[in-house]
């Protein structure tokens, strides 16, 4: 039987390759997606999304636990964690079963099943049908990645868990152990603190949150702490001893081994790409570190070859994956192409308080020679943070100095995912301190506080 015959192949569909595959159609090119677990991939199901369900769940928790403040009255407030899970999944299906609707509008046609690329411009799925033949002049590989574990820490879905195991746990974690805290071990040790356990943040580096900066970090660090969070930096575990319900975690700080008794730990330390399997080693693909090695425009260097996403390397994020997704098939399409700027990409952490940044921090920017002016403002001082009851937080940007360029923002607070992407449209508009400065910002919000950031760098803030 001859292979169906398309223009652009896609291999996953999570937010890289769905969006790869909706944009390939826009543009009128035949086109196939090949998932072997649930469209939308990881993101819809089992990361983005659903974490941020549990999330909100928590923050609303949390705030009813506040009423007293906001001269409402609320008693014995409660919670119920298979509610709160089943909410979540919901969540996830809705989303899921939106992206088989998109499927069918553009008019993609969908393979449920495992690719593999035999040679250049083929692919074999093996379905639960049998073994369906395609090829395509352009295959975009977007199979994303999963989470990574070290020897002995491995998760075993009833002790020790990954981040599948803690969106839809077991029980309700009394003494509980993140290891790492980055995005995703930080938002899951914000979620169970919240919601009251007793938790422990071990961290291999000298912060928390390690990619922001310092500052921020700093400050994120202070409001875990006051809200319960015992955070060990600089620290390492070296061994888990399980037992029938109880973990003992060797913890290595300072040179002293620690062991501590918990019921639960989550193992949160990076991720590994989906290059198994694919055949690509074969066809001369260059892997590096789990990671397929790529140009600027996602070229693999084989003819006709992607890769995007999380496959291709960091930042780690859907909204980057999606960004190439777009971007490879206007390539393909014959339209102008628009590269990844990594730099540009914002970062969002949605723990309590929420975390987001684009661009440089304050000791990257010194480090690449440039002359910085740098400004701060404090939630404390924004009249509807103070109305929101949410006066802890800061926004601190960084401005060349030499030519008024935005060089980088960052922010810990209330709703400062949502405001971060003002500045990542003035990065990519190469906005200057002055446009800024004399852009008119809406009273009373929260963004007022970007405005007084810029003013501050050069020494004409307002409100502080």
């Amino acid at each position: 039987m001859a292979a169906e015959t398309y223009d652009v192949i896609v291999i996953g569909a999570g937010p890289g390759g769905y969006v790869a595959a909706i944009r390939s159609a826009q543009l009128g090119l035949k086109t196939a997606i090949i998932e072997r677990e649930n469209l939308g991939g990881i993101c819809l199901n089992w990361g983005c999304i659903p974490t941020k369900a549990l999330l909100r769940s928590s923050e609303v928790f949390h705030l009813m636990e506040r009423a007293k403040e906001f001269g409402l009255g609320a008693d014995n407030i409660t919670y119920d964690l298979d509610a709160v899970v089943k909410r979540s999944r919901g969540v996830a299906k809705q989303l899921s079963s939106g992206i088989g609707h998109l499927m069918k509008k553009n008019k993609i046609t969908v393979v449920m099943g495992e690719a593999t690329i035999p040679a250049k411009g083929k692919v074999s799925v093996k379905t639960d049908k049998g073994t369906e033949e395609l090829s395509a002049k352009n295959i975009i590989l977007a199979t994303g990645a999963r989470a990574r574990e070290l020897p002995g820490l491995e998760g075993d879905g009833d002790l020790v868990w990954t981040y599948r195991d803690a969106l839809v746990p077991p029980r309700m974690p009394k003494r509980l152990l993140v290891i790492g805290s980055g995005a995703i071990g930080i938002e899951f040790a914000s979620f169970y603190n919240t919601l009251g356990a007793d938790t422990t943040v071990v961290e291999v580096m000298d912060r928390v949150l390690p990619v922001e900066d310092e500052e921020i970090s700093a400050f994120a660090r202070k409001a875990f702490v006051k809200q319960g969070m015992k955070i060990m930096e600089k620290a390492m575990v070296k061994q888990l001893d399980r037992g029938k319900d109880t973990v003992t975690a060797h913890i290595e700080s300072g040179g002293k081994v620690e062991k501590v008794d918990f019921d639960t730990v989550i193992s949160a330390v990076g991720i590994v790409g989906n290059v198994e399997g694919l055949g690509l080693e074969a066809l001369g693909v260059k892997i590096d570190r789990t990671h397929v090695v790529t140009d600027a425009c996602c070229r693999t260097g084989v003819e006709g070859l992607y890769a995007i996403g999380d496959i291709a390397g960091a930042p780690w994020l859907a909204h980057k994956a999606s960004h190439e997704g777009v971007m490879v098939a206007d390539l393909i399409g014959g339209k102008h192409a628009h590269p990844v700027k990594p730099e540009s990409i914002a970062g969002c952490t949605y723990c309590q308080p929420q975390v987001a940044s684009v661009g440089y921090t304050e000791a990257k920017a010194k480090e690449l020679g440039y002359d910085i002016k740098v400004g701060r403002f404090p939630f404390i001082g924004n009249g509807k943070a103070i109305a929101l009851g949410e006066a802890e937080g800061m926004v601190k940007t960084v401005f060349d100095a030499k030519t008024g360029e935005l060089l980088g923002a960052h922010m810990v607070g209330a709703e400062v995912t949502e405001l971060i992407q003002g500045y990542v449209v003035g990065r990519q508009l190469e906005t200057t301190e002055e446009d800024l400065m004399n852009t008119v910002f809406p009273h009373p919000t929260l963004s007022e506080m970007m405005h007084e950031s810029v003013l501050d760098a050069f020494d004409r803030v307002i409100h502080m």
